[in-house]
């Protein structure tokens, strides 16, 4: 018998101090009535990084595979996923279209990990906008920022 993939709502953000500086994190997951809130601090890094540590971190915590909906405000991001930018990277030894090394390729393997467990539909958000969980996850990443600087 096959059982269904949980149905989650993942909405992230990442969060720099100067770029690079201080960064933060944080994901909000959604599953039905409940909630949960993660985040965290890196003492130098960029904002670019702690966009895909979001995705990463709020992925890492789901329990079992599921059906995914990630919500984010990184072009950089969800961009990679939809414009096909992760499939030509990969094809190409994990060089850009400049023939350069891609930047974060050790985040974004993580993430192409990820995406072999999870069924994953990758979801632009307006950023600093109505959106209440995208706006969350911003308050929550400085919060780490100012909690860990």
């Amino acid at each position: 018998m096959r059982t269904l993939k949980p149905q989650v709502d993942i909405y992230t953000d990442g969060a720099c101090s100067g770029n690079p500086g201080p960064g933060g994190w944080a994901a909000v997951l959604v599953f039905g009535p409940h909630e949960k809130e993660i985040s965290g601090f890196e003492p130098d890094t960029t904002n670019q990084r702690m966009e895909l540590t979001a995705a990463i971190k709020g992925l890492e915590s789901l329990k079992r595979p599921s059906k995914v909906r990630l919500f984010s405000d990184s072009a950089y991001l969800i961009n990679a996923f939809t414009l096909g930018w992760i499939e030509n990277w990969h094809r190409n030894g994990w060089l850009n279209a400049h023939r350069k090394p891609v930047s974060n390729a050790d985040l974004w393997r993580r993430l192409t990990a990820l995406v072999q467990i999870h069924e994953i539909e990758w979801i632009k958000v307006k950023g600093h906008s109505d959106n209440k969980y995208n706006n969350r996850c911003d308050a929550l990443a400085r919060a780490a920022i100012a909690a860990g600087s």
